[in-house]
């Protein structure tokens, strides 16, 4: 076995890659803006590498990523299904595999206290491969933060060849960061990248889609073909701001993105279907008295000001408008086109805010026929 070193060159999906003690550990925004918030919250989901992949071209039949893995688990809540890593041959599906243990960092929803469990390195092994030279990609787990320490392979590996695809930069919330996808090929970005010929560059941050600042600049600073922004639903259930102060910081959102990206497309995408927030305000809160994880809006829709979905699409709606006269190259997706109520009825959502993994699937094929069909 050769053990080959993990650069830069090998990753795709990753805006910086840092060394650790025990190898390298990617993450999906730059150390500057990491340096400019303390959120744990924030740090958590960066570093879970959603959309981040090895890409490498080898003839290798056996090939092993040696990773500390670090699952999440919610206290008093059920625990999670081990990640996925979704091996991809000349593009396609061919295997899928989880290790068993890792660092924990468990969360008390209640209180936001984090306690983290030191755990041992494993190994994920994919083997019986062809002989041939082919394109790897070993997609990382969406929802596990995964520290790489070494990669092996039966033969020489070096970068996968630049095919020429263009690439795709999105920044979501949870939703967007994969929610309760299958897999991380199975996100609905992830799904739409594939139909679309695209390189994904997926920058949804669970819980953490709040127009800042430092991820309007990620976003400024990473070269694109399209940048999309998907909007509304972190606003609202954190109950951060009000309609005063949302407008504004939706301007200054796209006026750094442009700053940097004068000429690429920008989409500005609203928030998919949610009952519980399309007239009610946040915050959001846990509910688990019927014995299942359930999200509830607790805010007040007599107040003036606060923000519910239904403002903000019609917010956001006016805001791209307005920029469009000036800016030919900003457009609009109204994400009701991805997820609406009548999909709700089909496929209602299970916590009654994030989709589930059909529907992941669902707003990827719709994205890419809305959006890349035609481009």
């Amino acid at each position: 076995m050769i053990t080959t070193p993990i650069t830069p060159e090998l990753l795709r999906g990753a805006l910086d890659l840092e060394v650790t003690e025990r190898g390298v550990l990617p993450h999906r925004l730059p150390a500057r803006a990491r340096a400019q918030c303390d959120d744990p919250q924030l740090a958590m989901v960066e570093a879970q590498p959603s959309g981040v992949r090895l890409a490498f071209r080898t003839a290798a039949t056996v090939v092993e990523l040696d990773v500390l893995a670090t699952k999440t688990a919610y206290r008093g809540v059920p625990p999670r299904p081990d990640g996925v890593y979704d091996l991809l041959v000349d593009g396609r599906l061919t295997a899928r595999a989880s290790v068993p243990d890792g660092n924990f960092t468990i969360i008390d929803m209640a209180t936001g206290g984090f306690e983290h469990k030191p755990g041992p390195v494993c190994t994920v092994r994919f083997d019986s491969l062809a002989s041939t030279p082919k394109d790897i990609e070993i997609w990382l787990p969406h929802k596990e933060v995964t520290e790489l320490v070494a990669l092996r392979a039966d033969a020489p590996v070096e970068p996968t060849p630049d095919r020429g695809r263009r690439v795709w930069v999105h920044h979501g919330s949870s939703i967007s960061h994969g929610s309760d996808a299958a897999s991380p090929t199975t996100t609905w970005p992830a799904v739409a990248a594939s139909l679309g010929g695209v390189e994904l560059v997926n920058l949804g941050f669970g819980g953490s889609a709040l127009l800042d600042p430092f991820t309007a600049r990620a976003l400024r600073d990473t070269p694109a073909d399209l940048i999309s922004v998907k909007m509304g639903i972190n606003l609202v259930n954190a109950d951060l701001m009000r309609l005063r102060a949302f407008g504004p910081a939706v301007h200054g959102f796209l006026d750094t993105i442009r700053e940097g990206q004068p000429d690429t497309p920008i989409l500005v995408i609203s928030p998919i279907h949610c009952p519980i927030h399309e007239h009610t305000p946040g915050p959001g809160a846990l509910d688990m008295s019927g014995g299942t994880v359930k999200f509830r809006a607790t805010g007040d829709p007599s107040e003036r000001g606060r923000l519910t979905l239904t403002v903000i699409r019609a917010e956001l709606a006016k805001i791209v408008a307005a920029r469009a006269a000036d800016d030919p190259k900003l457009s609009y997706l109204d994400g009701l086109q991805l997820y609406g109520a009548a999909d709700y009825a089909e496929l209602p959502l299970p916590d009654e805010l994030h989709p589930d993994a059909a529907t992941h699937v669902r707003m990827g094929e719709r994205f890419a026929k809305l959006v890349f069909s035609e481009s």
